[in-house]
């Protein structure tokens, strides 16, 4: 890649009532685009035990969606955060930040984790977080609850930043399309992904893909036309996608710069084949 990484974070806000209520905004049977324009005061959320802290809830499991996930963006004001960030001892997580700084105290190991900056956080894993520097720290996380399997322990906890790795070619493509992956994609213990998709001006997905695993995509930096099931949508730094299992999709990336994308997929798990019960 060239030239500076950026990630965009949202303003907040309310829009002046001058703005028109036209928008790019679609939620149907295949999939969800929530503009960047969306995310204003008004709609965001909070949560127990969190403080100073808001956040707005881009996915979240939907009966008839089959949703796998939940994806929060996070503002964490100066002097607040959480020493009991996770009620539920059965999800595993992906903190990533966009602007500002985070510190994560990981099993009792500091990590201050800046633009970025990643971290996986397994089942079970006792984890606080607080802003730390100046000003707000702005960090997407996303939730799963974690499908065991027999004779399969639960991967390892670990912070790296996007900087320190590096993204792999996609075949064909002379460093057109490529991904920065976090997770060895082998490694059975992960059920989920959550890697970067990068596109140099004019790289695309050149076909539609059409799969199993669901996504959830933040775009990072950039514009592009988008494929979406049968629609075209034009979509920008700061939108967020939510694709459904088997939705076809298809990009090209519009320049005049990059087009990157924050990306979740379910992975490495037989489909379920009778209703499932919490435990």
């Amino acid at each position: 890649m060239t030239g500076p990484t950026t990630y965009y974070a949202p303003a907040a806000g309310l829009p002046p009532q001058t703005r028109l209520t036209t928008d790019r905004s679609r939620f149907n049977e295949a999939y969800v685009v929530i503009p960047r324009g969306c995310l204003t005061d008004i709609v965001a959320s909070h949560l127990p035990f969190w403080d100073d802290t808001r956040l707005w809830v881009l996915a979240r499991p939907l009966t008839g969606f089959a949703e796998t996930f939940s994806q929060y963006l996070v503002e964490v004001s100066e002097g607040g955060g959480s020493s009991r960030p996770e009620t539920d001892p059965g999800a595993e997580a992906v903190l990533f930040v966009l602007d500002g700084a985070l510190r994560l105290v990981l099993e009792g190991v500091e990590h201050v984790l800046e633009a970025g900056g990643y971290a996986y956080l397994p089942p079970g894993a006792q984890w606080a977080a607080h802003q730390t520097g100046s000003g707000p720290v702005r960090f997407h996380w996303l939730r799963k609850a974690y499908e065991w399997v027999d004779g399969i322990d639960a991967p390892d906890a670990f912070v790296v930043n996007e900087r320190d790795v590096e993204p792999l070619e996609m075949p064909g493509t002379d460093g057109a399309w490529t991904t920065t992956r976090f997770v060895d994609q082998a490694d059975l213990r992960h059920d989920m992904h959550v890697n970067i998709v990068n596109f140099l001006p004019g790289g695309a997905i050149p076909f539609p893909e059409t799969h199993v695993m669901e996504h959830g995509i933040y775009i990072l930096e950039g514009k592009a036309m988008y494929l979406l099931n049968e629609d075209w949508v034009e979509v920008q730094e700061g939108d967020f996608l939510w694709l459904r299992a088997f939705c076809p999709q298809a990009c090209y990336a519009g320049g005049p710069g990059r087009f990157r994308y924050l990306l979740y997929k379910d992975v490495n798990r037989h489909m379920h084949l009778y209703e499932r019960s919490h435990p």
